[in-house]
């Protein structure tokens, strides 16, 4: 049985992104916390820090005031059977099967991951697509952003050009890091079209690597947290030698 409605599937091909409302029980999504929690306090497994990543906002080393503020809990799928359970979840692996067209597998070089978008030290990520990130035959693979909180504009929640992910981009559009330059008039106008998207707890955010999406920092007094994870069709096969094949 299908898990996506061919309205949604339609949706999804226009835009780039489609939001699945309660898609994960609110029991679920609080054990996940917990294990977060857990975690940031034994400082267990491997992390980001916003520091790492020199994004507006970010401290400037690892030794200042907030320098050791955690923006992602890296390797998310060896980190707790809760995550692995999530991430190979059969309604989620079959609603991305819709949306590629054909059996998918999870991509664990990158995005594999916990977000936590911390009150303070957090950054601001400019425009970008997630393709940077990726070196597989065909840039067509797809997040998933499971919200295990509500996800505003407040506490740094995405928002995204909507139709980008069919767009073709000019290098000179780009800068050095690969964001998307906003002050040429092409790219402001069409930063005009941005959309924030709201979640609430046990939603999840599916989005295109080609679409452009970017969050500001977290303006709250309470941190946000999001499961990340990508995934690809099992025959868009890694270019040998990159990462993507170091899964």
């Amino acid at each position: 049985m299908s898990v996506l409605s061919p309205e949604q599937c339609q949706r999804f091909a226009a835009d780039g992104y489609l939001v699945l409302p309660s898609f994960v029980d609110s029991v679920t999504c609080e054990r996940m916390r917990a294990v977060i929690l857990e975690q940031l306090e034994s400082g267990d497994g491997p992390v980001e820090y916003e520091a790492d990543v020199a994004y507006p906002g970010s401290p400037a080393s690892l030794e200042v005031e907030g320098g050791r503020t955690v923006r992602r809990l890296l390797k998310a799928h060896g980190r707790s059977a809760l995550f692995a359970a999530w991430f190979d979840d059969a309604r989620m692996v079959e609603a991305l099967g819709q949306l590629l067209d054909g059996p998918v597998v999870q991509a664990r070089a990158h995005h594999n991951c916990v977000m936590t978008k911390q009150p303070r030290f957090s950054s601001d990520t400019g425009w970008h697509q997630d393709v940077r990130y990726w070196a597989f035959t065909r840039p067509e693979l797809i997040s998933t952003w499971l919200a295990l909180g509500t996800e505003t504009p407040e506490n740094g929640g995405l928002k995204v050009l909507p139709g980008t992910h069919r767009m073709q981009f000019a290098p000179e559009r780009y800068d050095a890091k690969l964001f998307l330059r906003p002050e040429l008039p092409e790219n402001a106008a069409l930063i005009e079209s941005a959309q924030y998207v709201r979640l609430s707890p046990g939603d999840v955010l599916l989005f295109h690597a080609r679409l452009f999406h970017a969050a500001s920092r977290n303006h709250t007094k309470d941190t946000k947290y999001s499961v990340v994870a990508t995934y690809r069709r099992t025959d868009n096969l890694p270019v040998p030698g990159s990462r993507s094949a170091r899964d």
